[in-house]
């Protein structure tokens, strides 16, 4: 199931140019069971409310001169899945540590080895996103299958949104990392990926199909599952996305309409050569010279001769040979 290694790579040289040579942080939001139910039926409104009430959270803390004062900028990954592959919807969010004070009055950092107060990004990270679910509610756009159909007239609706109130919601901070070139490796491993890689896939065998995954309940110890193929193939399907849903988004000083300005405002302030090619993609076809260290279409054998290819509905092009 293991694509995009391509488009993976071409995204990783274009963020290189956009790194700053400070600290960087990784926060995980993530939402209780019962908001995941609903979210399974719900895919497209609340994937798209999880990443407002995430960049809402961190942006308004973040400007608080309580906590840090500044903008911060950030990107967002949508992961839909835990490893055994149900459905356990959060994001990702990779963020500079520090932001840009106003008015490019100066970049103020943050304490070295400390974000933002989790347990604050928490209480606000809930209180935006039920509140966002609750105007979703009163403008019709949920929808209440099967077991979710107790929570569907106003008493059940209020009984979900209690329920979800008195839980904790999980917002963590992992380590820093220990540098930009740090930022770079991870990205690579939570951007373009799939609900499992190809190293996890074991076996098929018998319609039984074994893959191996990591129980975080049991300090992360490696453990195997094996599942019939339908519940298999089901439980990957859980994860495909809607329709022109945009899994990784950028927020604050990385949004996509000020990202440039923005980051050389920050290089200025950090005192940082600017970079001509800031957020430009290089082509596939350079990407693809780095990571073979030849030109793809050079022979791998000779290293000498070219790869021509013919079109066989051009005239005069001699088709492939199909005897």
């Amino acid at each position: 199931p293991k694509c995009q290694g391509l488009a993976r790579a071409r995204w990783l040289e274009a963020r290189q140019a956009e790194l700053l040579p400070v600290e960087y942080f990784h926060v995980v939001f993530t939402v209780p069971e019962i908001i995941a139910q609903l979210a399974l039926s719900n895919k497209k409104v609340l994937y798209s409310l999880l990443f407002q009430a995430t960049s809402e959270t961190l942006l308004t803390i973040g400007a608080d001169p309580k906590h840090l004062g500044a903008d911060l900028g950030f990107l967002a990954v949508l992961h839909t899945w835990g490893q055994n592959l149900m459905h356990h919807p959060h994001l990702h969010c990779i963020i500079p540590g520090g932001g840009l004070l106003a008015d490019g009055a100066g970049w103020k950092p943050c304490r070295k080895g400390f974000f933002l107060p989790v347990r604050v990004l928490s209480r606000m990270f809930r209180g935006k996103f039920l509140h966002g679910v609750q105007q979703l509610y009163h403008q019709g756009k949920l929808v209440f299958p099967g077991a979710l159909a107790r929570h569907a007239d106003a008493q059940g609706f209020g009984a979900l949104l209690r329920q979800a109130r008195e839980t904790d919601w999980v917002v963590y901070a992992k380590r820093p990392f220990g540098g930009p070139d740090q930022v770079l490796a991870y990205l690579g491993r939570y951007t373009h990926r799939v609900a499992i890689s190809n190293q996890r896939l074991l076996s098929l065998s018998n319609g039984q199909v074994t893959f191996s995954w990591k129980d975080y309940r049991t300090g992360q110890a490696r453990k195997t599952m094996t599942l019939p193929a339908h519940e298999f193939i089901r439980r990957f399907m859980v994860h495909l996305l809607p329709k022109s849903l945009v899994r990784i988004r950028y927020f604050g000083f990385l949004g996509n309409r000020v990202r440039r300005t923005k980051l050389e405002e920050c290089r200025r302030l950090l005192n940082v050569q600017q970079s001509p090619e800031l957020g430009q993609a290089p082509s596939s076809e350079e990407v693809l010279t780095r990571l073979l260290g030849r030109h793809p279409d050079r022979c791998p054998e000779c290293e000498r001769g070219m790869l021509i290819r013919l079109d066989p509905q051009r005239p005069g092009r001699p088709g492939p040979d199909t005897s």
